[in-house]
């Protein structure tokens, strides 16, 4: 019989970073959360990207570049525990939960491919899964639903507590605590097979991406 894989574990997953640029900027900080039986044991990182961080991203995180600098660790040996940490997991089948989980699991690839390491894939010797993402699942469970899906937007729709968000712990804690309230508004998610709900996050995810396309066409120049 398949173990279900609610109500875990799970680990969470989220990062700061200097931009959204998922191929030229840097991890700041990470949080790793796993979430079982035991209860909730968070573990932090706090990276020198070896960039300056801007100040946009200063004013939503809060990290500058004079602490990173003196209180970060060296991003190589940082960047290969998170993805130890990860890998490991996921060769148990334990889901990676991360909000908006493209960009955190593409940045941190690029991280290790700057800093010589190996990917996520390459340490699995298959593609990243399986990944838990609460905006994909809100977006697919609830689609005429209008207005923003930022996290403090979805904790707000479904009552979840939130501290200050916009540090990873914080977002990873949220993150977890909303996925549980997504499960127990949509009871079938937990029913679903852990890869077959991976395979449709996929497809959902590609058909939102299709749609708003077709809705945002690029500008056209003569």
């Amino acid at each position: 019989m398949t173990r279900s894989w609610w109500p875990g574990p799970l680990l969470g997953f989220d990062t700061e970073t200097t931009g959204v640029d998922v191929t030229g900027d840097r991890i700041v900080t990470a949080a790793l959360v796993r979430r079982d039986a035991d209860g909730t044991h968070t573990r932090n990182w706090l990276l020198n990207p070896g960039v300056e961080i801007p100040a946009i991203a200063v004013a939503i995180h809060g990290v500058t570049t004079d602490q990173a600098r003196t209180q970060g660790t060296a991003p190589g040996q940082a960047l290969d525990e998170i993805a130890d940490t990860l890998v490991t997991a996921l060769r148990q089948d334990i889901p990676v939960v991360a909000f908006n989980a493209r960009f955190d699991l593409r940045l941190l690839d690029a991280e290790l491919t700057r800093h010589e390491l190996p990917t996520l894939p390459d340490r699995l010797g298959h593609p990243v899964r399986p990944v838990l993402d609460p905006l994909i699942l809100d977006r697919a469970l609830d689609p005429d639903r209008h207005g923003p899906r930022t996290l403090g937007d979805l904790c707000h729709l479904y009552d979840v507590p939130t501290g200050s968000l916009h540090t990873a712990d914080a977002d990873v804690i949220a993150t977890l605590d909303l996925l549980a309230h997504l499960v127990t508004r949509h009871p079938t998610l937990a029913t679903t097979d852990l890869h077959t709900l991976h395979d449709q996050q996929r497809t959902w995810a590609q058909t939102w991406h299709e749609a708003f396309l077709a809705s945002h066409p690029p500008n056209q120049h003569p």
